[in-house]
C-alpha cells in the first residue's frame, strides 16, 4: 500500500492518530507532500514510515530544506507521481510540473483541502492534512495495486472513506 499525507503543520510529533497511524505503519511506502515545520517532525515520520519519500513545504525550517527536496518523482504500482507541497498557477501549473517529469499523476499539498481531481490531463491528488484540516475533513489518501493502476481512497483518521478513485498506469 502507498499512503498519501501533507500539512502536518507541527512543533512537536508526528500528529499521526487512528487509520493514519495504522496506515503509515502499513504502507510499503508513504509519501509526503511537505509542510511538516521542523525537522524532528521529519525523523518522527522517519520513525513510522518503512519508507518514507518527502518533499519540503513553505513552512518548513531549513534543517528540512537541508536534507529533502522541493519536489520530486516517486514510481508504485507502475504509476509515476511528481510530487510538489504546492505551484504557484493552480491545476495548469501542476500538470505542467507532472509532464515535466513524465509523471501520470501528480500529488501535492498546501491547501489542506483532499482532493482527486482527473479531469485533465493528469490526476492531481491532495491527501489534505491529518494534523491541521482548516475548515476541510482531516484526511489522508491510501493506493493499493490493481492489475490496471492503482484503486484509491480518501480516508479520515477515523477510518471513514470519503472518496474512492483509480489512476491508470501506464501502457
Amino acid at each position: 500500500m502507498l499512503t498519501v499525507v501533507s500539512d502536518t503543520h507541527s512543533t512537536a510529533g508526528h500528529r499521526l492518530t487512528g487509520r493514519t497511524l495504522e496506515a503509515v505503519r502499513e504502507a510499503e511506502l508513504v509519501v509526503h507532500a511537505g509542510d511538516f515545520m521542523t525537522e524532528s517532525v521529519l525523523d518522527a515520520f522517519y520513525d513510522e514510515a518503512d519508507t518514507l519519500r518527502a518533499v519540503s513545504g513553505n513552512n518548513d525550517d531549513h534543517g528540512i530544506r537541508g536534507r529533502i527536496p522541493e519536489a520530486r518523482t516517486v514510481e508504485y504500482g507502475g504509476v509515476r507521481f511528481a510530487v510538489t507541497h504546492t505551484r504557484n498557477g493552480g491545476a495548469t501549473a501542476l500538470t505542467l510540473f507532472g509532464r515535466e517529469r513524465d509523471a501520470d499523476a501528480v500529488v501535492f499539498g498546501h491547501s489542506h483541502r483532499p482532493t482527486f481531481d482527473a479531469t485533465g490531463p493528469l490526476a492531481l491528488l491532495n491527501p489534505g492534512s491529518h494534523a491541521q484540516p482548516r475548515g476541510y475533513r482531516a484526511a489522508h489518501a491510501e493506493l493499493e495495486e490493481t492489475t490496471g493502476g492503482l484503486r484509491g481512497r480518501l480516508c479520515t483518521p477515523d477510518g471513514d472513506v470519503f472518496e474512492e478513485f483509480t489512476i491508470r498506469k501506464r501502457e
